[in-house]
């Protein structure tokens, strides 16, 4: 069972030329230090069993805002009122904002909403825009459990708010272990984003 780390900063590593020339070395230097590649973990795409209308117009769906240390690739476990930590030796796949865009695309995809959907910079015309924000995505180890919760508007291309909601869920788990806190933190973050596409499909 992976035990609970404050986080920390890591040197990024070297590229190009002199990465590559001394690559082997720096493998070996890892090696013999007995360090471990971390574990990487990803979310899903959830399917929309609740049938969701049909959107009047286009959606764009930025990165959502987070602040540190959810604005990362560690996996987030809440210690106390004010103290977190990260899950150590286990990392998303990318950074979780980075994440959460695609799975919520992904998830409108699944809902068959796809020509309503669009990406900054797709070159598309939208009638709306989504601005949400991370307000938590952590384990707490308090009660072993996953919560999600994240603020959504609507906006008209005005910058008018149309429609806000916070949306929250709830996953059992192990906030020690690398897994069972990605799998309880992945099921959370489902039912969010199943929330969110419901609510939305009826607001563009």
């Amino acid at each position: 069972m992976s035990s609970l780390s404050a986080p920390r900063l890591t040197s990024r590593p070297l590229v190009g030329g002199f990465a590559r020339a001394f690559g082997l070395s720096a493998t070996l230097l890892l090696a013999s230090c007995g360090a471990a590649p971390l574990a990487t973990f990803d979310l899903s795409a959830p399917s929309i069993d609740v049938k969701a209308r049909a959107l009047r117009g286009v959606l764009v769906i930025p990165e959502p805002a987070a602040s540190a240390p959810a604005d990362s690739d560690r996996i987030v476990v809440r210690t106390g009122a004010s103290a977190v930590a990260v899950v150590r030796g286990a990392q998303w796949a990318e950074r979780l904002p980075r994440i959460l865009q695609m799975r919520l695309i992904q998830t409108f995809e699944n809902a068959k909403l796809l020509k309503s959907i669009s990406r900054p910079g797709d070159g598309v015309m939208p009638d709306r825009a989504l601005a949400w924000e991370v307000r938590r995505f952590e384990m707490d180890a308090s009660d072993a459990l996953a919560h999600v919760e994240l603020s959504v508007r609507i906006l008209d291309m005005s910058g008018k708010v149309v429609a806000a909601q916070i949306f929250t869920a709830e996953a059992p788990g192990d906030a020690g272990e690398g897994s069972a806190a990605a799998q309880a933190l992945d099921a959370a973050s489902n039912n969010v984003l199943r929330q969110i596409v419901v609510w939305a499909s009826g607001r563009v």
